[in-house]
């Protein structure tokens, strides 16, 4: 892990995607994260993809590696007494809470302040209305399965990568951060929420997708594999391979064009239309039906091979489609060649697990930690953190108030 949140102690309390990736981030960094979790694990502990023997959840490992793991009996006084006793105490860089628990819940920020005046809780939500609603059901309401699929289709086309949960998560995790920054200054504590519909409707606003329904007076048009604004699209090889060409820029058009050798068949097709494609994106899509086809044909007669090796010497912007199963077995980036990659060890085996996604010029890049097993730092936590004796901490595991891994 990296070390520049060094000694910054996170409490989580929360499942699924948006807030566990946010404290996920926080522990990459180098931050204490304290997950907090009910006995026998919350609703995203068995969540697949499982492991085939152990039936041991790989996602949650995936959003818990690096996380200090503590099991409490949530549905009892003590055991949420004991869980605001972590979330509260004292120290100059704690008192800091990621939670997707309900807003008008036992760990709402107005019962919470009375223990810290100086909490600072990052509180992760569906709608901002408290309404309840994960990554798909925004995104079918944002509109965006109407604009996913092939041109024709008729019903919407659900992703399958969580794009909200995951912005929102890295936004929480930046929003925290800001937030410890300022109690620096001020000393104020302060709830930030965020709602996955805000996180959606904005990033929809960054990109023009709302201004464009609004000036143009109707809904974009389906594409299918089509790049909107620009050349870009899947095209197939004559050994039957598909590959994804994108040319934004005008440097990338060229070398395209070169490894192609249709610098003539441009010329003559920009010479009848009264167009340079070279000059703006825009023009490339707007003639794309006849780039297209005239790319296809030049890609068609080739086989991959000669294809990659001539789109790698001239610096063409593509990669060949293939499953994860495939990278993972063939491409270099997913080796230990990559220095964010390392073998480690969880609860359900060893497998190839990513530390965080940065390298800093200050300290050399460090691998990720394994995932814990539930409630393994139960009673390291509550003697470091709560300072409770063996025999206090023991008679809580009898009580059935806490448990261990």
């Amino acid at each position: 892990m990296n070390r520049l949140l060094q000694g910054v102690r996170v409490i989580e309390a929360a499942s699924f995607v948006a807030a566990p990736s946010c404290a996920l981030h926080l522990a990459q960094f180098g931050a204490e994260v304290i997950r907090i979790d009910p006995l026998g694990g919350g609703p995203d502990f068995h969540r697949w993809p499982l492991a085939p023997e152990s039936d041991a959840s790989l996602y949650w490992e995936g959003l818990n590696k690096g996380k200090r793991s503590v099991a409490i009996d949530l549905t009892h006084p003590d055991g949420r007494a004991l869980m605001i006793d972590l979330i509260a105490a004292p120290g100059a860089n704690a008192g800091l809470l990621v939670t997707n628990f309900p807003v008008d819940g036992f760990l709402g920020f107005a019962k919470l302040k009375p223990r810290r005046e100086d909490l600072i809780c990052v509180r992760v939500m569906g709608w901002p209305d408290g309404r309840s609603a994960v990554d798909y059901t925004v995104n079918a309401a944002v509109g965006v399965p109407a604009l996913t699929g092939p041109a024709q289709y008729p019903g919407p086309v659900n992703h399958v990568l969580p794009a909200w949960d995951l912005l929102t998560g890295a936004y929480a995790a930046f929003s925290l951060v800001s937030a410890e920054r300022a109690r620096r200054q001020d000393g104020l504590g302060r709830e930030v929420r965020i709602a996955l519909s805000d996180v959606a409707i904005a990033s929809l606003g960054h990109l023009g997708q709302i201004g464009e329904v609004q000036v143009h007076g109707a809904d974009r048009q389906r594409m299918g594999n089509q790049l909107f604004g620009a050349f870009g699209r899947d095209f197939e090889t004559e050994d039957g391979r598909r590959v994804m060409i994108v040319a934004i820029t005008a440097r990338q058009w060229a070398a395209l064009v070169g490894a192609l050798s249709l610098e003539a068949d441009i010329e003559a097709l920009e010479s009848t239309l009264g167009v340079r494609f070279a000059e703006r994106e825009g023009v490339r899509f707007r003639y794309r039906e006849e780039l297209n086809s005239m790319v296809q044909a030049a890609i068609g007669g080739r086989r991959l091979a000669e294809l990659a090796a001539t789109f790698d010497s001239r610096g063409v912007c593509w990669s060949r489609y293939q499953t994860l199963g495939q990278a993972v077995a063939s491409e270099p980036f997913f080796g230990e060649a990559n220095p964010m990659l390392a073998p480690l060890e969880h609860p359900s085996g060893r497998y190839l697990t990513p530390g965080a996604p940065v390298s800093l010029s200050s300290e050399p890049r460090r691998s990720a930690c394994p995932a814990p097993r539930l409630g393994a730092d139960t009673a390291h936590v509550l003697s470091e953190v709560l300072h409770l004796s063996n025999a206090a901490i023991g008679a809580l595991h009898d009580r059935g108030i806490v448990a261990s891994a």
